[in-house]
């Protein structure tokens, strides 16, 4: 059997994390990525002598990613430094501050000196959480391609956990009475793009995993993770094209073929894998014939929220937390506003990420860097970006200047650069929703979009928008769920090749 090739649309952490498990058993890898650097929303923005994570500033779960290292052959901490980080962040309500802990005593401490007599529902919400956590896990590191599906024993057994007909909320609200310590333990649901209340009680997990597991920084940045997969794929190899946007995956029949790129040239494989947005992607990469029929599945399909990014590099260090969040006074109407009234707030909620202590290659000696984030409507709002921006600017400013106790930001800023959902969408990204397809109860498992494409044989997806969804430890595993399904088929041939061929023999 000669050499399989695969083809991967896109250096994300899933195309890559795909390409370095396949480049790993043998297949002949080539990615093609449209930018300059690998990583997609995990990339790196540079400004200067400044360094930031360009989305995701953090991962929980490292045993997953060493998982995935260790399938491939390799060590992941022979390639990236990981630092713990403790406290967890700082979550301000106003005037309160409150620290999640690593270490349980320290916790339950923090909770008794903040919220008195609330730490015996966080001991309560650690022992559910953990027996449903065990119970989903599973679910996560298996397709979804039939509706049979459900009848396994795995989704059987995990079910009647799930609480999907509560939402994250409601359920925090079985464990905890303070509404801020219920929104220390909701706000993962922004994670999503989606609003605690709305989002299924599912996700009651994403809390659970972060003090179960702990938050990690990787040093030099969460891309830092994304240049270790390609240095694995290259030794194995494999080869990551940059600056090679992908116009079309190439057809015969109902099976894919290869690739076109924008400057026509083709290039043929047994496998493509699609690393792109999901919904870009079934109406831009596929011929005619084709995005006619996939339109449908993204007809009335429901999208997460989007993001205003704000990257600053200041002149001088200044008193910050690695990771703060910043709550509106009322929070549940900043969420209503951002996710259904499809409104700007006025009293906006905002996540600040300050590396620079623990991460001295983010900036030069004496300066730092600060990322700013504020959850806001997608692009299927009315907001004018031009407009609003500047004034939305202005408000993450302040809010910077209160939390780092800085009277001027504004003559602090040497270096500067801003994201909103209208760029977003520019990227490639569906009405700017940067955490993809909405979690919602049709949307999840088997009515995600599958690993495999059903329409077209050897044509496969992996990203957020893919079963089994959005964030960093599902989009890891989303690759190799699809990786499973390249190799699971040529070793099935393979196997039946040669039975074939000994029956054969025999008679």
């Amino acid at each position: 059997m000669h050499k399989k090739k695969v083809v991967v649309i896109g250096a994300g952490p899933g195309g890559l994390t795909a390409g370095m498990l396949l480049a790993s058993k043998g297949y002949n890898v080539e990615i093609y990525e449209k930018n300059s650097v690998i990583g997609g929303r995990t990339s790196r923005l540079k400004l200067g002598d400044f360094q930031f994570d360009l989305g995701a500033t953090f991962f929980m779960m490292p045993k997953l990613l060493e998982e995935m290292f260790e399938e491939a052959g390799r060590n992941l901490r022979d390639y990236v430094q990981l630092q713990r980080l403790d406290p967890l962040y700082t979550l301000r309500f106003g005037d309160t501050t409150f620290t999640p802990r690593v270490n349980r005593k320290e916790m339950l401490e923090e909770i008794e000196r903040v919220f008195p007599g609330e730490s015996e529902g966080f001991i309560r919400f650690m022992d559910k959480e953990g027996e449903k956590f065990n119970r989903i896990e599973k679910l996560l590191r298996r397709p979804f391609l039939h509706r049979r599906t459900y009848l396994s024993k795995d989704v059987l057994h995990a079910l009647p956990k799930l609480d999907m007909f509560q939402s994250v909320y409601s359920k925090l609200s079985t464990y905890f009475h303070d509404e801020r310590l219920k929104y220390a333990f909701t706000f993962q649901a922004k994670y999503l793009g989606m609003s605690p209340w709305k989002c299924p009680g599912t996700f009651t997990i994403l809390s659970y995993l972060e003090h179960q597991f702990g938050l990690y920084h990787p040093i030099g940045g969460v891309n830092r993770v994304c240049e270790a997969m390609r240095q694995v794929i290259e030794e194995y190899g494999g080869i990551v094209h940059t600056d090679a946007p992908v116009a079309q995956v190439v057809t015969d029949g109902k099976q894919a073929k290869g690739i076109r790129l924008e400057d026509g040239s083709e290039i043929y494989a047994d496998d493509v894998v699609i690393n792109a947005d999901y919904s870009y992607s079934v109406q831009h990469l596929f011929e005619k014939k084709w995005s006619n029929k996939f339109q449908k599945k993204i007809t009335n399909k429901k999208y997460s929220c989007s993001t205003m990014m704000l990257y600053l590099g200041l002149k001088q260090e200044v008193d910050l937390a690695h990771h703060t969040v910043v709550f509106a006074d009322d929070y549940k109407k900043n969420v209503e506003e951002m996710t259904e009234q499809l409104v700007l707030s006025e009293d906006p909620s905002v996540y600040i990420h300050y590396p620079t202590k623990l991460d001295p290659t983010t900036a030069p000696a004496g300066k730092s860097a600060v990322y700013m984030l504020m959850p806001v409507p997608n692009t299927d709002s009315d907001i004018d970006w031009q407009e609003a921006a500047p004034r939305m600017r202005e408000k993450m400013l302040r809010i910077l200047e209160r939390e780092a106790n800085v009277e001027n930001a504004e003559a602090l800023i040497e270096a500067e650069y801003c994201i909103t959902p209208a760029d977003w969408e520019a990227m490639n990204i569906h009405q700017g929703a940067v955490f993809n397809l909405a979690h919602s109860l049709d949307q999840m498992m088997y009515n995600r979009p599958h690993n495999q494409v059903k329409e077209l044989s050897h044509c496969y997806l992996v990203g957020g928008g893919t079963h089994p969804g959005s964030g960093l430890p599902t989009i890891f595993q989303s690759a190799k769920i699809s990786a499973d399904l390249v190799n699971d088929y040529y070793e099935k041939k393979a196997s039946h090749t040669f039975k074939a061929t000994k029956e054969k023999v025999t008679t």
